[in-house]
């Protein structure tokens, strides 16, 4: 193998910054948070159609219904409620509908199922339960907590000259500083800077950081459009790496490697079609 780049590797990953690093939502500061947070609530009947919302559920799912899916207020109301959701998002929600239905009988309820949704640039933890009666299922409440100011950050503005009598771009979308995954039934925030690479699989995103392995059920592409493009490339169809760990890139028979920091895992594939990016950005173009 020949060696394209070496970078001097240090003998153990960065540490965690003040503040920062990677931390579950048991934090005195997250928890002060997370008591300020207003939850989203949504009522659904026994074929998952939206029968009541409160004010914040219809804050986040109106401006998502509206423009993309041209779905009306008023017509949200008996409304499916995948069809309030992006087609990217509906898939894992109807899995999440059918784990949280599973089981419930004979008036108990089985226990809640949560996962993480973008929707379309929002970061939302839902929690749903089945409600029930004596008599079996009687619907599902669906909770959910915007998660967006504490896991996202807005993007550098570029100040560029807006033309005469063009409409204001759109705002846009926020980058991710923590990616939120749910683990042994708490929130843990992954701080980006302490991510070494992620890997797809499937619908669902390995994240591999500097002091553990976590689960997304974020898809890579997901991430990769809140990412900050400055410190992460997608090299592979399946791979994302963070390129301030990045130690060196190799060839490999008729294709190339990029060898990150030893405690992030093996070498990662990089494809023919990514090879000028990653090239260019440690100037070897």
């Amino acid at each position: 193998m020949k060696e394209l780049l070496q970078r001097p590797q240090p003998g153990r990953g960065r540490s965690a910054e003040p503040g920062g690093g990677t931390r579950p939502l048991g934090d005195s500061t997250f928890e002060h948070k997370l008591e300020q947070f207003n939850p989203g609530i949504v009522w659904l009947d026994t074929d998952y159609r939206v029968t009541a919302m409160n004010d914040v559920a219809i804050q986040v799912l109106r401006p998502a219904a509206e423009p993309s899916l041209g779905i009306s207020l008023d017509a949200m109301f008996g409304q499916d409620v995948l069809a309030l959701h992006p087609p990217k998002s509906r898939e894992k929600l109807a899995f999440l509908l059918g784990q949280s239905s599973a089981g419930g009988h004979g008036g108990k309820s089985p226990p809640p199922q949560a996962m993480m949704i973008n929707i379309p640039d929002r970061m939302l933890m839902i929690k749903v339960s089945q409600m029930v009666t004596a008599e079996g299922r009687a619907g599902t409440c669906m909770i959910f907590y915007d998660l967006t100011d504490i896991t996202t950050a807005p993007r550098a503005a570029v100040s560029a000259p807006q033309p005469a009598g063009q409409p204001l771009a759109a705002e846009p979308v926020r980058l991710l500083s923590r990616i939120p995954v749910y683990r042994h039934n708490r929130i843990v925030l992954v701080d980006v800077k302490d991510i070494g690479r992620l890997e797809g699989d499937g619908h669902y995103t390995n994240i591999v950081a500097t002091g553990d392995r976590y689960l997304s059920n974020l898809s890579l592409s997901v991430l990769e459009n809140r990412l900050d493009p400055a410190r992460f490339l997608r090299v592979h169809r399946s791979h994302i790496v963070n390129l301030d760990y990045v130690t060196e890139i190799v060839r490999h028979d008729d294709g190339f490697l990029v060898t990150l920091q030893e405690p992030l895992g093996p070498p990662v594939p990089v494809s023919k079609q990514k090879l000028p990016a990653l090239k260019e950005h440690f100037g070897l173009s």
